[in-house]
């Protein structure tokens, strides 16, 4: 199995700089397959995580899967994954969340341009963004298929464009305005156009397996799927164990609950290559 400790030093600087860096292996064609399989059939339960586009159609996203897939609750605790987000986050890590994001072909929806700490910090009140994002896709991402584009060093400017408080209790919004493409907290057009301006753009694009990570507090957004291929991003976001949340009200599929140290299994069904 590959290692991380040559390229360690390498991955956190260019993830403290930028906000997002590539990880040197990937899951290896096996291994994508099982899971894309799986993922499959996770999206045919009638269950409050798997969330369908707006007009009820094709599924938008599955949540929570670790909790009740055991294949999902292997990957969280796959070696290499865990050893990378431990070095990003600079300690022991949980599962904060786990999702697949699905563009089906020619009808998945945009994300429009917003920050993933926006919500944690305001929904659920993490203290910090010591988390990171890992991003698994399973088809081959081009760019026609809604890849995710971030803006680098975006993430060391804060939060943007935090809406008022509008009498909703703490301020909070209502979940599904969370996995919708209507989302809850977004970065305006105008402001993510002027943070593009200065500090450039990255298209994430990549076979299926490879594995990227990017910064809670990152401003990103992704397209519409205009091609004939599906884009399935499966992501787990590992979050400090010291940074968890006081007392979380979102469900439990969004904000996890065990905030116990992920240990490390090595399950050979997830075998990963160099690259």
């Amino acid at each position: 199995m590959p290692t991380l400790l040559a390229e360690s030093a390498e991955l956190k600087d260019a993830y403290t700089t930028e906000g997002w860096c590539r990880s040197p292996f990937r899951f290896g064609p096996d291994a994508v397959d099982l899971l894309r399989r799986r993922i499959d059939l996770l999206c045919q339960e009638d269950r409050p995580e798997v969330v369908h586009e707006r007009d009820g159609g094709a599924v938008r996203g599955i949540h929570g899967c670790h909790a009740y897939d055991e294949l999902c609750a292997a990957l969280v605790r796959h070696p290499l994954l865990l050893g990378l987000a431990e070095t990003l986050v600079g300690g022991p890590v949980y599962v904060y969340q786990f999702k697949v994001n699905l563009k089906q072909a020619r009808e998945g929806a945009a994300w429009p341009w917003h920050q993933d700490f926006a919500f944690w910090s305001e929904e659920d009140r993490m203290p910090t963004d010591r988390a990171v994002n890992l991003a698994v896709p399973l088809d081959e991402v081009h760019a026609d298929n809604g890849p995710l584009v971030v803006l680098p060093g975006t993430h060391r400017l804060g939060l943007f464009d935090l809406p008022e408080r509008d009498g909703e209790p703490d301020g909070r919004a209502d979940w599904r305005s969370h996995v919708s493409a209507d989302l809850a907290y977004t970065v305006r057009t105008d402001r993510a156009e002027e943070l593009e301006r200065r500090m450039g753009r990255r298209t994430i694009l990549g076979p299926a397996g490879s594995v990227h990570a990017f910064h809670p507090s990152i401003v990103h957004a992704s397209s519409n799927n205009r091609s004939p291929d599906r884009r399935a991003l499966l992501l787990i976001t590992y979050n400090a164990v010291d940074n968890a949340p006081a007392q979380p009200t979102r469900p439990a599929f969004l904000v996890g609950r065990d905030t116990e140290p992920v240990t490390p299994v090595d399950d050979p069904r997830l075998g990963v290559e160099s690259g």
